[in-house]
């Protein structure tokens, strides 16, 4: 009786993964899934908080790509052995703080030690081998022909590491050279050019997929990667917390000076959600006024907090008002109310937004 061989595939959530997928499973390959979340991921994050957002679609897309595709999904939480690969990436960032080579060195690495227990455990529960949806020159930093090798050698999954949609342009894995794998059914993708992506996708009968958006990741944000930057700075060291970087992604995030920074929230939601933080930072709200939430970081004086409600309240609607009532409560707890004049916008540096 032949054996059923097993592989599997890391998955994103976008249309390559998704199309790496099918293109083993219609060879008779039994696959699972497995997502990596790192703190980083985009997905449900800032869509949850934001009330404009309350509307759009909300869904985790490697579920649902491996409920579209009939497998299994692993949900590995990764993020406290992922902030090495964020501060000392072996490999140095992409255009932004985006280590994408070490982080797919990573990925695969983890998901070589999930093939390699299962082995252990059970011989009939095991993988044979892994799957990944990397296409030949679509990623500047993490996807080149030359560093394919590299990914495969450095994880240690060497020859079970198989790219689907770019596996003729490579030389033949072990799962090809086995025989568990025709190696013409495979694909010669290359390229940021995606309609040959979008031509198998029609062929396979999948018309709804996640659009690419410079990968699921905020470290590829530049937005977000000078956010991070400016965290490194402030605190004198390259480190992070998984609050830090949770707020990073909302607000706006002004620095009038090295030692305190302010995030404002933009609306309802973002205010919501930043009125769980409000006991560990010192925070201002408008009485007089609607207006924002808003969290002073770091060490201000008397005098930096008052310059503080002076740019919160400019984002109030009492932004035209002679004066504008406040309170600012202490991270010990302690309010006090005053009124203050709002800052005018042309007062508020552009070198102060983050």
């Amino acid at each position: 009786m032949a054996i059923q061989r097993k592989a599997i595939a890391l998955i994103s959530g976008g249309l390559d993964s998704m199309l790496a997928v099918k293109t083993i499973q219609n060879q008779g390959i039994k696959v699972e899934g497995v997502n990596f979340y790192t703190g980083f991921c985009v997905e449900g994050h800032t869509h949850a908080i934001r009330k404009k957002d309350k509307d759009k679609e909300k869904r985790n897309n490697s579920l649902w790509v491996a409920e579209q595709l009939g497998i299994k999904m692993n949900i590995v939480d990764i993020s406290k052995e992922y902030k090495d690969i964020v501060l000392n990436p072996q490999y140095g960032y992409g255009a932004n703080l985006n280590p994408c080579l070490d982080c797919k060195i990573f990925m695969v690495e983890q998901a070589n030690a999930m093939l390699n227990k299962a082995r252990e455990l059970a011989d009939e529960g095991g993988f044979d081998f892994i799957i990944t949806g990397e296409v030949i020159g679509q990623r500047p930093k993490s996807q080149r022909k030359e560093t394919m090798p590299l990914i495969a050698r450095e994880s240690g999954a060497d020859d079970r590491l198989l790219r689907p949609l770019s596996a003729k342009l490579l030389p033949p894995t072990l799962p090809e050279r086995e025989g568990w794998i025709d190696r013409e059914q495979l694909h010669d993708f290359s390229g940021r050019n995606r309609k040959p992506q979008i031509a198998l996708a029609k062929q396979y009968g999948l018309d709804d997929f996640a659009q690419p958006a410079g990968g699921c990741c905020f470290l590829t944000d530049e937005s977000y990667s000078r956010k991070l930057a400016d965290l490194w700075t402030a605190q004198g060291r390259k480190d992070y917390e998984l609050d830090d970087i949770m707020l990073l992604k909302v607000g706006r995030h002004i620095r009038p000076a090295p030692n305190y920074k302010l995030i404002v929230s933009r609306e309802e939601g973002e205010n919501n959600f930043l009125h769980g933080y409000r006991k560990q930072f010192h925070a201002i709200h408008c009485i007089s006024h609607g207006g924002p939430l808003t969290l002073v970081d770091g060490d201000p004086t008397d005098e930096d907090l008052l310059t503080a409600a002076r740019i919160a309240t400019r984002f109030s609607q009492g932004k035209h008002a002679d004066q504008v009532l406040v309170e600012i409560c202490s991270k010990n707890g302690v309010a006090r109310q005053l009124e203050v004049k709002p800052m005018p916008s042309e007062a508020i540096s552009q070198a102060w937004y983050v």
